[in-house]
């Protein structure tokens, strides 16, 4: 595994992407803006914010084409065959510079709602961040319905104050940037061109998998991934706040 880590892989982006609306600009600027101001005074911020987010793990392999990357040393031509009700697994991650924290006891073939979120944070995330100096963590998570309501804005504010970067929270994210997320622009892809490998037959096996292929992303990788961050920040701010073009992110 680690002679496969250190290979020259690359991600490679389909050619589906998330409609930029017109005011996306203004906001991508402004939160670019804001981070880097925070990086000049502590330099290693961006090694402090806890990203999250939940993907679908489909047993048949299927992939979301909204924001596709596939982890290949070629450009692969990729054929997925659809069944019309495919079985899933919801995965809930953070990742940070100091590890990833995986949940997936939601159980199979569930829909995420405020609900389960909440529970997952009390009953979950907050107990593991017990093993690490929260004070010094910021929370970033996307603008989800299932995220935002004011009960859950008003949980993660007890535990991260002012350190969370959310719709509704004290900063805002940006809304349809998977650019700027690390999970997005690295985990999902990673794992997913891993866990399918040996054609799991069942969730269980898939679910395995996942816990296995995650458990094995050394430290060295995610540093070069939360170092990734800052420059899209750059690239964001000299185009002004465009998305970033089609590109081959290498490890």
């Amino acid at each position: 595994m680690f002679k496969f880590l250190a290979c020259s892989c690359q991600v490679i982006y389909s050619q589906f992407g998330l409609a930029i609306h017109q005011n996306d600009h203004q906001a991508w600027r402004r939160f670019v803006e804001w981070a880097q101001n925070e990086i000049a005074v502590v330099p290693d911020f961006h090694k402090r914010i806890l990203f999250s987010d939940e993907a679908h793990f489909w047993l048949n392999g299927y992939v979301n084409k909204q924001n596709c990357r596939i982890w290949s040393e070629a450009n692969p031509q990729v054929y997925v065959e659809t069944p019309l009700h495919p079985e899933k697994l919801t995965v809930w991650c953070a990742l940070w510079a100091g590890g990833i924290l995986l949940q997936n006891d939601e159980g199979h073939n569930v829909t995420v709602n405020g609900d389960r979120y909440r529970a997952m944070i009390t009953n979950f995330f907050i107990p593991e961040l017990n093993n690490h100096d929260v004070q010094e963590l910021w929370f970033q998570q996307d603008g989800a319905t299932c995220h935002t309501a004011r009960a859950t804005i008003d949980l993660l504010k007890d535990t991260f104050g002012d350190r969370l970067t959310s719709r509704f929270g004290p900063v805002n994210w940006l809304p349809r940037s998977c650019d700027l997320t690390p999970l997005d622009y690295f985990l999902w892809g990673y794992v997913k061109s891993l866990v399918y490998a040996d054609k799991p037959q069942t969730l269980d096996l898939l679910e395995d998998n996942i816990r296995r292929v995650i458990a094995e992303i050394r430290p060295q990788m995610l540093e070069k991934v939360i170092e990734n961050w800052t420059s899209r920040l750059d690239y964001i701010r000299a185009s002004r706040g465009s998305p970033m073009p089609e590109i081959i992110f290498k490890m």
